[in-house]
């Protein structure tokens, strides 16, 4: 690939759609539209039999190719005049570099064989200017041409329209999960029965099912069938009255007459199977979600049942305050935080694309992106740590990426030596 590449038409679609839905029809005579024009085609290069480029300035002939053969790749040149090689001895050669973002390869070369060998590795993304000075029996040579690839230029008020969206890689906390699933239980004990201490008739019952009452608040008003005087039966504790069993003008018959319920917080009881038992321990940070409810929740592991279930799932404990809308029974999907680790560099997984055979981010420099070949490490459900191919501090896209690929694809971005 020669040349950089600007819009393409299929971005071009995508923001006209975007222009007539957000209302940003003046957007269609902006100067990036004309600057998207299919440009005319260029000939392919001349090739030489080591399948490099060739340069050629009066009879002289540079051929110059990435060898990467059971090696790191790394520039070779064979040299002629007027159709005879040249040794390479004869030959002072350097080759400048000049990548996106003015970061400039300064490479030196040494005559092996019957040609030179460029003294460091040439790493991905094969995206540059090449600068070639050549001298040779007094004279000297220079060449200068673009190398591209998995580049694009896109206008800012374009990539704005298009919610193209960047950050600064750094560091960053990996919370690296395990799934669990369960339902919601009321606590042990969160369930008194209310009898009366002394049997007779119910005079009036001062509650309904549903209500919500306080301790010491009067429930019953019963009269003692022994002393024939009036008693009040009160709240033990806070709490909604779950069931009422008794009715004005009924003995209490040393029967339950109602139910009173502390629903002030629930138990999340999740299921952990063999093979996570040892990564789960109480106080593990957990986030959950709840079946029918939009709001997220979290909490820690307060308990480990000591039994398995018949399933072999082990069941933990965590607790939740109840914000009015938690309901026993209710579904719960939950991820367990298992490790917790810090790390120098990490990318957010929305981000990565496919380019070639490597995971790609797409590096911003003023208005044009660039392919960033990432070699990648540990992950979490929103983090992946780079562990090479990207410098901290790069600022990269995270949302709508792919519209950078679909926009290389589209113009033709092929790796080419």
């Amino acid at each position: 690939m020669k040349h950089t590449i600007t819009l393409s038409s299929l971005s071009l679609a995508i923001l006209l759609n975007l222009s007539l839905s957000l209302g940003l029809g003046t957007l269609a005579t902006n100067s990036a539209f004309a600057s998207s024009a299919p440009a005319a085609e260029e000939a392919e290069p001349e090739k030489g039999p080591h399948r490099g480029r060739m340069l050629r300035e009066g009879g002289v002939a540079l051929e110059l190719s990435i060898f990467e053969t059971g090696v790191p790749p790394e520039f070779r040149v064979w040299m002629s005049e007027n159709g005879k090689a040249i040794d390479p001895k004869e030959v002072d050669l350097n080759v400048k570099l000049i990548r996106l973002g003015n970061v400039v390869d300064d490479i030196h070369f040494n005559a092996q064989s019957d040609f030179l060998r460029g003294d460091m590795e040439i790493y991905e993304p094969h995206s540059f200017i090449v600068s070639i000075e050549a001298k040779y029996q007094g004279n000297t040579y220079r060449w200068q041409y673009d190398n591209f690839e998995g580049r694009t230029t896109i206008e800012t008020a374009v990539a704005e329209a298009m919610e193209i969206k960047t950050e600064v890689a750094g560091p960053t906390t990996l919370h690296q999960t395990i799934p669990a699933y369960g339902t919601l239980a009321l606590p042990p004990g969160a369930e008194r029965s209310i009898s009366a201490r002394f049997d007779g008739e119910i005079t009036k019952v001062h509650v309904g099912v549903g209500e919500q009452v306080k301790q010491e608040q009067t429930l019953l008003t019963v009269e003692s069938n022994e002393s024939l005087k009036p008693y009040q039966i009160k709240a033990p504790a806070d709490g909604v009255v779950s069931a009422l069993f008794a009715n004005a003008g009924e003995q209490t018959a040393n029967r339950p007459l109602m139910t009173l319920t502390d629903n002030s917080q629930y138990l999340a009881k999740l299921a952990v199977y063999p093979q996570d038992f040892e990564k789960v321990r109480t106080g593990s940070a957990i986030s959950m979600q709840l079946e029918g409810l939009s709001a997220g929740y979290s909490g820690t592991i307060s308990f480990i049942e000591p039994k398995v279930r018949d399933d072999q799932a082990r069941v933990v404990w965590v607790k939740l305050a109840n914000d009015g809308s938690l309901t026993e029974g209710s579904f719960v999907s939950a991820q367990i935080e298992v490790a917790t680790i810090a790390v120098p560099l990490a990318v957010k997984r929305v981000g990565l694309q496919g380019f070639r055979d490597f995971t790609v981010v797409f590096a911003k420099v003023g208005e044009q992106y660039e392919v960033r070949m990432l070699e990648l490490g540990r992950q979490d459900a929103e983090w992946i740590e780079v562990l090479g191919g990207l410098e901290p501090g790069t600022e990269y896209v995270t949302e709508n990426s792919f519209i950078l690929k679909a926009d290389i694809e589209k113009s033709g971005a092929s790796h080419d030596h």
